[in-house]
């Protein structure tokens, strides 16, 4: 059984800080000789066990300091495993930033994330409607086994012949997962599994969601994908939330078939799955899929030049590329369409966890959303990741994570440094700030204009260094006027 949300938290646990009063031999400290105020600092104090591209970034930024062993700090990019042991008894002075949420399994883990979402639909349509729950149609139908078999299995026999997908609750990098049209493979999963000590966040591996497979993917080449997305969450009361304007597209290593579902290199397109291919090279070149037509926004014309494919990125577009090869093929309106429809997978999301992620001020969470489009250019939530991987898997890679990791440090901002009505910070857009952001200065906040923008660019070009240069030299300005 998948335990409760109260034995995730540990017993007795509750939302409130412990505090410094009552602070005891089993409470540790952290940034306390900062005192509490949000100032500006000559010196972090970093903390991170991830020996990635995360520890680099931390590493090279200016004033930071590691901190290692039992050392006080002022930020943490910690794991999941030490936040559950010991988030409830460290006590955080004001400044303090910690990367999870308390409960961040919540949206994190695949169960509880459907289990989140058809309470949203729900309610949605109690107060607003069938039109606006039907918002929430973006992720496949979906059981969690072994507690809903029995729903699973009427739903089933209602569709015989189409293909399921198996996804263990609480992994990642595509382990444990397989594909099935039969009930019986559900009988022999289950014997297979019951001795496997292959286990992660201490959640048996017998616990699955079984969802229907997306059998109509949209292919490039002949080869299924998905997106990865970076949100950033820096507060859920109220919900402020930031997106990425860069990302990737990963894609199989195989061409797409029903006819061979056991083979996980035509479904999965996880990295960790797709660099085990026997005929896997990073730097591989994919097939030519024709010339590239980019439209020019300024006078409708159209350019023609052969498609780049990332040949530096193994199996991988940018999301540049990946918006530029659609526009090409259906025209920048579909496009435009197909992004706004990604920005409410975000958006309705985070809602549907708004009122269960306990919003400690000390936390931020930077999350990998795992999207995928259809053949109808519908997009489709598949999962989201509380620990995106941040180890890169090509030089380009490795470039996009570094400017990803150092403007989720601008936003988070522990130099105190912005005055928290930017709109921008780098490659990151506030998309919403407990409402809808528009993309016009001085427009009011309100998603039923007509004329209403969403201050979102996913896909757009991330002329980032140049938006960071004018964005400090303004603050900077600003603050020497002010004293």
């Amino acid at each position: 059984m998948v335990p409760s949300r109260e034995a995730l938290l540990g017993p007795g646990t509750t939302a409130i800080r412990c505090p410094k009063k009552l602070q005891n031999q089993n409470y540790k400290g952290h940034g306390l000789s900062k005192g509490k105020e949000r100032e500006q600092r000559a010196s972090i104090r970093f903390k991170t066990t991830l020996m990635n591209t995360l520890m680099d970034v931390l590493r090279h930024r200016p004033g930071w300091v590691e901190v290692k062993d039992e050392g006080e700090w002022d930020f943490y990019w910690c794991d999941v495993s030490w936040l559950r042991e010991n988030f409830d008894h460290t006590y955080m002075d004001e400044h303090v930033r910690i990367s999870h949420f308390r409960n961040h399994y919540e949206l994190t883990r695949k169960n509880y994330m459907v289990k989140n979402l058809k309470r949203f639909r729900k309610q949605l349509e109690r107060e607003a409607g069938k039109l606006e729950a039907a918002k929430c149609d973006f992720f496949p139908k979906t059981f969690e086994m072994p507690c809903e078999y029995h729903l699973f299995v009427e739903e089933f026999r209602k569709n015989p012949g189409i293909t399921w997908i198996m996804k263990p609750v609480a992994r990642s990098q595509g382990k444990g997962i397989f594909l099935f049209r039969r009930l019986k493979d559900i009988v022999d999963w289950r014997k297979d599994t019951r001795s496997s000590d292959d286990q992660k966040d201490d959640i048996p591996v017998e616990n699955y969601v079984a969802q229907r497979y997306i059998e109509n993917p949209y292919l490039i080449g002949g080869r299924k994908f998905d997106l990865r997305v970076y949100v950033l969450v820096m507060s859920y009361i109220p919900l402020r939330a930031w997106l990425y304007r860069d990302g990737f597209a990963r894609f199989s290593n195989t061409r797409f078939t029903l006819n061979s579902i056991d083979d996980q290199y035509v479904h999965l397109t996880n990295v960790a799955v797709q660099k085990t291919s026997p005929d896997y090279h990073p730097k591989k070149l994919h097939p030519t899929v024709g010339p590239l037509c980019i439209h020019s926004p300024e006078n409708g014309s159209l350019s023609v030049t052969p498609w780049p494919w990332d040949a530096h990125m193994g199996c991988k577009w940018t999301l540049q590329r990946f918006r530029q090869y659609l526009a090409s093929k259906h025209g920048p309106e579909a496009v435009e369409t197909l992004f706004r429809d990604i920005d409410n997978i975000f958006v309705k999301s985070l809602q549907s966890v708004q009122k269960v992620i306990i919003s400690d001020k000390h936390c931020f969470e930077l999350y990998g959303y795992d999207i995928l489009i259809d053949q109808d250019l519908k997009p489709w939530l598949l999962e989201v990741n509380a620990s995106p991987s941040l180890t890169a898997s090509s030089q380009e890679d490795y470039e996009l994570k570094t400017c990803l990791l150092e403007d989720t440090l601008h936003v988070v901002d522990m130099e105190a440094r912005l005055t928290g009505r930017e709109k921008r910070v780098g490659g990151f857009d506030l998309m919403w700030n407990d409402g809808p952001v528009s993309r016009e200065e001085g427009a009011p906040d309100l998603s039923g204009m007509g004329n209403f923008v969403t201050n979102t660019h996913l896909g757009c070009v991330n002329d980032r260094k140049k938006q960071l240069r004018q964005l400090f030299c303004s603050l900077q300005v600003q603050k020497k006027a002010s004293s």
